[in-house]
């Protein structure tokens, strides 16, 4: 039988890797739980970054990974950093021969834009809807080799569990069709997981409803590593809404717009009536050289702290404003007409002439399934090596959102895009060459037929007795308390006694599952019982999210805790006080290592290692304070 291949996830970093195992004349099945254009990552706004330095600024690809990795407070493996940076300028341009209409100067050329945690024009855009473009051109690339007989979609299919064979390898993948709820067995050389983030987890974030994480989290459950659980992205700016959280993409920010509030506290004035000197503009303030344009995670925080600590948000409440009514609207209609649209839209204001009221909301999560990688001295990765995004589990790999492996302690904005497309790059390849090395994995695609239907079974088994599950508790309603408890307890502020009251309230709530009702017995698109399998993977790895941040007893990146935090240099260089200085080296001593997360059934266990990457004399960039001043 010839070679089959399975991706899990129809978004960047899946559709990347189907057309490059369909380059190669492999056969790909692609599964996807909606129709590969609703993927999340068509929801992405601002851009991809990419050091193309079109301005004459300098920039490069080296400074893209310094940016990179000191935007994540290095806590990323550094190989597999570089050289996503230096494939962007590549993967822009393919983009753009692909038939994305990126957005361009007068010339004619690729317009690039500014992001956070950079001070170059780095990011290439369509407007402000960059994914839906990205995303529609790689599905038509996979349209070709699909009418070619290469690839087929199983769209509306959902993955429910790997299958490992005796010897821990994956073999293939168990699937349910959520029309018809019939359950399937489907062999596999390969299988890559590319299925987002675990947003849902939180209740209300800016991910799309799809986004649980429960592929990840089961995958987990059978003995993936999750790593660097603790830190999820908090994105400083998007519309709060009682269904879920809206994205104000920071592009809007890139182009010149301006976060502020009265200087005045409870000043209830109309904004046009609030003279410029009256404003506080406090992130230009406190950061003269970055000004908006700070890292999410340090936005965020003073965001969250100009509202919560120093009560100046606006009506004594959860917001701040974001302002670009000062730009023609010609120009935001052109280059962000796409927020400008969705503001309009749910808020009812127009924000080309009134100031948009944001607050930050639950965005991306920086941990993920652990992946390898093989590099060479210099710390290039080797090309087609096996271990490129592949598991702790043989045969099986992730990338996208749901790994880990590219942005530390903190993303910065437009890395999430190059970064699905990179890896799903390097995959394909990589899931070639172990196909083709491990002999293992020779006779993949005609795994065992009593494996296949022992894992069908239990499946079916499970979904069964879900089915006739008749408690009192509501799986939706544990969900809500499971959304509520995290953004409570580990969002922004992270605080030791709460993580504790979270952790006993998570083993609360997984005692409740199991006296939930199935609401329904419907044998056709019955989404609560698919939701109820789903919420047990949730409230897996909510548990871990949480036994990670209290373990954790640091500030890096996204994750921080004041009790921890280093006191403020007494110089504005704090490399310039050899005190501070101290205090940082020994902080890094101990807490510049990745949290592996290991499932239990009594629960997370969850270790510290340090960087392999860190651990040579020579690394690619030694790691440094994170000063953005």
């Amino acid at each position: 039988m010839a070679e089959r291949y399975i991706v899990v996830g129809g978004g960047l970093a899946g559709l990347a890797t189907v057309i490059k195992l369909a380059e190669a004349g492999k056969h790909v099945d692609v599964f996807s739980i909606v129709p590969v254009k609703r993927s999340h990552s068509v929801c992405a706004q601002g851009g991809i970054n990419g050091a193309v330095n079109t301005k004459g600024e300098g920039d490069s690809p080296d400074v893209h990974v310094k940016d990179t990795l000191r935007g994540g407070d290095f806590l990323a493996e550094q190989p597999p950093v570089k050289g996503m940076c230096y494939a962007a300028p590549g993967i822009i341009y393919l983009l753009d021969r692909m038939g994305v209409p990126f957005s361009r100067t007068p010339e004619g050329l690729l317009d690039f834009r500014r992001f956070g945690g950079t001070m170059a024009h780095r990011t290439a855009f369509a407007g402000a809807s960059t994914g839906q473009q990205l995303l529609y051109a790689l599905d038509e690339q996979v349209r070709r080799y699909e009418a070619e007989g290469l690839v087929r979609k199983f769209e509306y299919w959902e993955f429910l569990g790997a299958i490992k064979d005796e010897q821990e390898v994956c073999r293939g993948i168990v699937a349910l069709d959520v029309r018809t709820m019939n359950i399937e067995a489907f062999p596999a050389d390969a299988v890559m997981l590319a299925t987002g983030g675990p947003g849902i987890v939180y209740g209300r974030s800016t991910n799309s409803l799809i986004n649980t994480g429960t592929a990840a989290a089961r995958t987990y459950q059978d003995g993936a590593i999750y790593a660097n659980a603790e830190f999820v992205q908090v994105h400083p700016t998007a519309i709060p809404g009682q269904d879920k959280h809206r994205l104000m993409s920071e592009s809007a920010r890139g182009e010149g717009g301006r976060v502020w509030v009265p200087r005045k506290k409870g000043d209830t004035r109309e904004t046009k009536d609030i003279p410029e000197s009256e404003r506080w503009y406090f992130l230009e303030e406190r950061y003269p050289k970055y000004r908006n344009l700070v890292p999410r995670d340090v936005a965020t925080r003073e965001i969250f702290s100009v509202c919560r600590d120093d009560g100046m948000g606006l009506d004594g409440g959860d917001a701040v404003y974001l302002d670009v009514s000062h730009i023609p609207a010609a120009t935001l209609d052109k280059k962000l007409g796409g927020i400008m649209e969705i503001y309009e839209k749910f808020q009812g204001v127009d924000p080309r002439h009134h100031p948009m009221k944001i607050f930050p909301a639950v965005h991306y999560s920086m941990g993920g399934l652990w992946v390898d990688y093989e590099a060479d001295a210099k710390g290039d990765l080797i090309k087609d090596s096996p271990r490129q995004q592949m598991t702790n589990i043989q045969g099986l790999y992730a990338s996208g959102e749901c790994d880990y492996a590219y942005h530390g302690a903190n993303r910065l904005g437009a890395n999430s895009l190059v970064s699905c497309i990179y890896a799903g790059f390097i995959s394909g390849p990589a899931m070639i060459s172990y196909a083709k090395n491990k002999a293992s994995s020779k006779a993949g695609g005609d795994a065992p037929s009593g494996l296949l239907e022992s894992a069908k079974k239990q499946w079916q088994e499970k979904f069964a007795a879900i089915g006739k599950m008749s408690g009192s508790e509501n799986p939706y309603q544990i969900g809500h308390d499971m959304g509520e408890l995290m953004i409570k307890a580990a969002t922004v502020v992270k605080k030791n006694s709460e993580l504790d009251v979270a952790l006993v309230k998570i083993k609360e709530m997984k005692e409740r599952w199991h006296k939930v009702s199935a609401l329904d017995t419907g044998r056709t698109l019955n989404q609560a019982i698919s939701y109820t399998n789903q919420l047990w993977n949730m409230l897996e790895l909510a548990d871990l999210m949480l036994k990670a941040s209290r373990l954790r007893d640091e500030c890096r990146g996204s994750h921080y805790k004041p009790e921890f935090n280093l006191p403020t240099p007494k110089t504005h260089d704090p490399t310039q006080d050899p005190e501070w200085m101290a205090a940082w080296k020994k902080r890094n001593d101990t807490w510049l290592k990745a949290s592996m997360g290991r499932w239990s059934a009594s629960g997370p266990n969850v270790t510290f290692e340090p960087l392999r990457s860190l651990q040579t004399e020579t690394p690619i960039l030694k790691p440094e304070p994170r000063w953005y001043g």
